[in-house]
């Protein structure tokens, strides 16, 4: 099943319309343009078991259609890309570590990515798969490559926004015979498009940036390797870390304003970032789009759009919860990506390096000039 935007060549659009048309079945007298759920644990299957759909569990036609359209966003015009989706980014993950690796594999993480990976890192261990860790800036992971099976790089690394060379660190998995995954969950498809950086896998989770609103938990996985893709779905089918079909079509209705969220909230970051770097305090302000930022020049060189999450360090604990708590505009909640800003000193959590006044500010929606004023007063109501 295509449609005549496919079939048009999706690559020579811009990323609104891409955005916009992706994964929409072919037109049909009297259907919707984006057809609704399909809320089936089972299909009509007279005869042998063949066929697109048979066990909700395997197939869903509303999922098929965010695969497409997820497909088109991460590799336009690129033929034999498969996505398949899953419960959560979590499950997006899972997938991939545990379907490729097994007992006596090597693989390499960042020692500075998303705070749930040191407990992955605990269970692959216990499944005797040896587990080397470097950190994301200065293209570290390099340094421990040697014998690894699979390379898992998270850049912007979540939450100190440090940024590496994918093109570099493929090229060396490649010719160690390792496999490479990126995390492009911050960056989101139309920041950054791992697959024509040389990646096997770009993995992400999608109830951050890419639905944006906040009210759907999501993961995909997209890759080009048959065999490696296939052992991604066999996992799913046996986990049945399956999406279901609501949050799917939710998800794909999200797609079509991306580039239009994406847009706003990105040049909003930059604004705050900016406002963030003047402020009389150092701050310590990480974000790639700043031409300071350490992560800026590779950023620049590999990204199309710098994401919408600028990090910050207030000087105390103390402090950095008297600024959450003297914002009005910005919500203090976890994740990012929402329309609406939200705060978080992320310490809070444990499992990340960060110090205890570190703040992960997800930039949304609102008009720029009012969140850089809520911003302000913040800081100075805190410093009292």
């Amino acid at each position: 099943m295509t449609n005549s935007f496919e079939e048009a060549g999706s690559e020579g659009v811009g990323d609104g319309t891409r955005a916009v048309r992706a994964g929409l079945p072919e037109p049909v007298k009297h259907e919707p343009t984006l057809p609704g759920p399909v809320f089936a644990a089972h299909f009509h299957l007279p005869g042998e078991p063949t066929g697109a759909y048979t066990y909700g569990r395997d197939e869903n036609p509303t999922w098929t259609h965010l695969e497409r359209a997820i497909g088109e966003l991460e590799a336009p015009g690129r033929d034999g890309v498969e996505t398949l989706v899953f419960a959560s980014g979590m499950a997006a993950i899972s997938a991939v570590l545990f379907s490729q690796l097994s007992a006596g594999d090597t693989v390499v993480l960042p020692d500075d990515g998303y705070q749930v990976l040191p407990l992955v890192r605990g269970q692959l261990e216990a499944y005797g798969i040896e587990v080397r860790t470097a950190p994301t800036g200065g293209d570290a992971q390099l340094d421990v490559l040697d014998g690894a099976k699979l390379l898992w790089i998270e850049t912007p690394s979540n939450p100190g926004l440090d940024v590496c060379d994918v093109r570099r660190l493929v090229e060396a998995a490649h010719a160690r015979g390792a496999l490479v995954a990126v995390d492009n969950t911050l960056a989101t498809p139309l920041g950054q498009r791992p697959l024509e950086l040389g990646a096997d896998f770009s993995v992400a989770s999608g109830t951050k940036q890419l639905t944006g609103h906040g009210d759907v938990l999501l993961g995909y996985v997209t890759g080009v390797e048959v065999s490696a893709m296939a052992s991604v779905r066999r996992w799913r089918k046996i986990v049945g870390a399956i999406p279901g079909p609501m949050e799917a079509w939710l998800a794909h209705r999200s797609l079509a304003t991306l580039q239009m969220r994406v847009d706003r909230q990105n040049a909003s970051a930059q604004v705050i970032a900016e406002t963030l770097r003047d402020w009389p305090e150092e701050l310590g302000v990480r974000y790639p789009g700043l031409p300071g930022d350490p992560s800026h020049k590779i950023a620049s060189q590999q990204m199309r759009r710098f994401g919408c999450v600028v990090s910050f360090t207030l000087p105390t604990r103390a402090r950095a919860d008297r600024f959450l708590d003297a914002l009005r505009l910005v919500d203090d909640a976890t994740s990012f990506g929402g329309v609406r800003s939200t705060a978080e000193r992320r310490g809070r959590w444990g499992g990340d390096a960060v110090p205890e006044g570190f703040i992960r500010f997800s930039v949304g929606a609102e008009d720029p000039e009012d969140l850089v004023a809520d911003v302000r007063r913040a800081l100075d109501e805190s410093a009292k």
